[in-house]
C-alpha cells in the first residue's frame, strides 16, 4: 500500500525488463525466488558455515559468522584442520606419497602370505590398486597369488 492505494501488478507491467525479479502473476506481486536465491550466492565472497552449512555468512573483520546458528570461526584454521584430516587419512607409501585409486605399485620386501608356499618378492609390479579402509588399505590383485590386501607401508609408488 502507498499513500492509501494498493499497487497492483497491472500497475508496473510496464517496468517489467526493468524488474526481472518480479513475477506478474494473478494479479498480486510476486517474488521469483530462484532470481534472489542466485544471487546470493553469486555475491557472498564467504564460505558456507561449517556447523549449520547457511550460505548467509560474514566477515567481523576478524572471524566469520553464521547470522542463523550464531557460530563464529577462523577461516584459515577451518582450511588446515580440514588439510590435516585429509592427510591423516590417506594411504601414503613408504616415501610418504599419497596413493589414489589405479596406481601403479612396487612392493619394497618380501612378504610372506598366509597358506601361499612362497613370499610376494621385493620389486613385485602391482598394477591397478583399490584404496580401501581398514589395516590393510591396498586391495589388489597379484599375478600368482591372486587377489589380496596389502599394507601401504611395504610399497612405493612405481
Amino acid at each position: 500500500m502507498r499513500h492509501g492505494r494498493r499497487v497492483f501488478a497491472r500497475d508496473l507491467e510496464h517496468r517489467g525488463s526493468a524488474l526481472p525479479h518480479l513475477s506478474f502473476g494473478g494479479g498480486v506481486l510476486g517474488v521469483n525466488w530462484p532470481y534472489f536465491e542466485e544471487r546470493i550466492t553469486r555475491m557472498s565472497e564467504f564460505p558456507p558455515c561449517p556447523e549449520c552449512q547457511s550460505i548467509f555468512s560474514y566477515h567481523d573483520g576478524t572471524l566469520l559468522n553464521c547470522p542463523e546458528c550464531g557460530h563464529a570461526w577462523n577461516q584459515q584454521e577451518v582450511a588446515e584442520a580440514s588439510v590435516v584430516e585429509l592427510d591423516d587419512d590417506a594411504a601414503k607409501d613408504v616415501n610418504g606419497k599419497v596413493l589414489v585409486n589405479g596406481d601403479n605399485v612396487v612392493v619394497v620386501k618380501d612378504l610372506p602370505v598366509k597358506g601361499a608356499p612362497k613370499p610376494v618378492k621385493a620389486g613385485t609390479k602391482v598394477k591397478n590398486i583399490r584404496i580401501v579402509d581398514g589395516e590393510h588399505n591396498i586391495a589388489c590383485k597379484i599375478d600368482g597369488f591372486g587377489a589380496m590386501g596389502l599394507k601401504s607401508e611395504f610399497v612405493k609408488k612405481a
